[in-house]
């Protein structure tokens, strides 16, 4: 039986969720969720991200709409934070990052920005107390300074009181903002939100994707020129590595099926051609191109791979998109491979004895520490536990609030 329609299988990734929202749990910190390490202890030497907190706090208003006990009151606990301690009361938006004394980094960015859309938008479906405040305030605060209606896109970086904005552009802000935007339009009803999630996409994927071999460039001036060689003086860099992202391209991929679903019968025929097209290109360049299983973290601009460390949320985000796929086209190519990736995630990501997945793994598949050290949360690979289980529409949250998990 394929992986896809197996009710064994299903039973699996509910095991493995619920095993990733215990490992979780022990994050909750005074002021938010903390990164946790290798064996799952809150590292309290480094500030708390806002990016981490508000994955937490989407995590866990799903666990809550899964009924997980205690979940919701995680969620509440990541919903008091993003309204207290990480909001900028004086002019607005939120801090990347807090500490004891308060922000350690004051920046607003876009692409934290977005997580708490997508943090609201779930607190709001599963009905837990300001979630929808949060969620009012977070759009409020993307569509007044961070989309700019003439591009179709966000911009990437103000300072702390939104007077100076910084040069750079990327299409890493944009692909989450896509997954914050599709979430808000499913909880508020809005399908404004669609069509800006649609201008983006079509962007990033139908214009600069498709007109640079389904390589998509990541990093850009002020005025969306690329910057093919940004980086390449730290190429394993976390948020802006250097070359094409193998994880975006199966990412972005994901989001166009969403999309695509959530138009409906208004969706552009593109979408469906391009994510193969995206999805295509990461297997071709980024799957066991070294002649080792796992996924490379990133290629240069002819394919080759530059950084060879396997991340775990391109492990993720392949499981995702090939299950997604699956669903959009029925083709018993995307369960096979869906269904590889998935023992090699068990093999290797999967930390059967400390909790959670290992980060990182080394080209060998040995653990690593290149890019990233501990385990800083549980989003990525939770949600490709709960993808494979619902449909490509509404999204998660609103998904599970309707009952529709299989």
């Amino acid at each position: 039986m394929p992986w896809l329609d197996s009710p064994a299988h299903e039973r699996w990734l509910e095991q493995e969720g619920d095993r990733l929202l215990a490992f979780g749990r022990a994050s909750r910190h005074p002021n938010g969720f903390s990164w946790l390490d290798d064996d799952g202890a809150p590292d309290l030497e480094r500030p708390l991200a806002l990016w981490v907190t508000c994955r937490m706090t989407h995590v866990y208003a799903l666990g809550h709409l899964m009924g997980r006990p205690d979940n919701g009151v995680l969620a509440d606990h990541g919903v008091e934070a993003l309204r207290g301690r990480f909001h900028d009361e004086v002019h607005g938006g939120w801090f990347s990052e807090i500490g004891p004394e308060g922000p350690t980094v004051t920046a607003k960015t876009a692409y934290e920005h977005a997580f708490v859309v997508l943090a609201g938008a779930s607190a709001t479906a599963a009905g837990r107390t300001g979630g929808r405040v949060l969620l009012d305030e977070a759009l409020a605060v993307v569509l007044e300074h961070f989309w700019d209606d003439e591009l179709g896109m966000v911009v990437e970086q103000w300072d702390q009181d939104w007077s100076t904005l910084d040069g750079y552009r990327g299409a890493n802000a944009n692909m989450h903002m896509v997954e914050a935007l599709l979430a808000a339009a499913d909880v508020l009803e809005d399908p404004s939100l669609r069509e800006k999630a649609l201008r983006i996409l079509t962007r990033v994927v139908h214009e600069l994707a498709a007109g640079n071999q389904w390589r998509i460039p990541e990093h850009f001036d002020s005025t969306w020129t690329p910057i093919p060689d940004y980086h390449h003086d730290e190429p394993a860099h976390p948020f802006r590595p250097y070359g094409a992202t193998i994880g975006h391209g199966m990412e972005w991929t994901r989001l166009a099926l969403h999309l695509r679903a959530g138009l409906g019968d208004a969706a552009p025929g593109w979408l469906l051609d391009d994510a193969r097209s995206l999805f295509d290109t990461s297997l071709r360049e980024g799957w066991a191109v070294d002649g080792t299983d796992g996924f490379v973290y990133t290629v240069d601009w002819e394919g080759r791979p530059v950084v060879r460390e396997r991340m775990h949320w391109v492990a993720a985000e392949a499981v995702a998109a090939a299950a997604a796929l699956h669903a959009a086209t029925g083709e018993a190519v995307y369960d096979d491979l869906y269904a590889t990736w998935w023992e090699h995630i068990d093999a290797r990501f999967i930390d059967h004895r400390r909790g959670s997945w290992r980060h990182e793994l080394s080209p060998a598949n040995q653990p690593s520490h290149v890019t990233w050290r501990g385990k800083p949360d549980i989003y990525h690979a939770f949600q490709a536990t709960l993808i494979p289980r619902l449909p490509l529409a509404p999204t998660l949250a609103v998904a599970l609030a309707r009952g529709l998990l299989g």
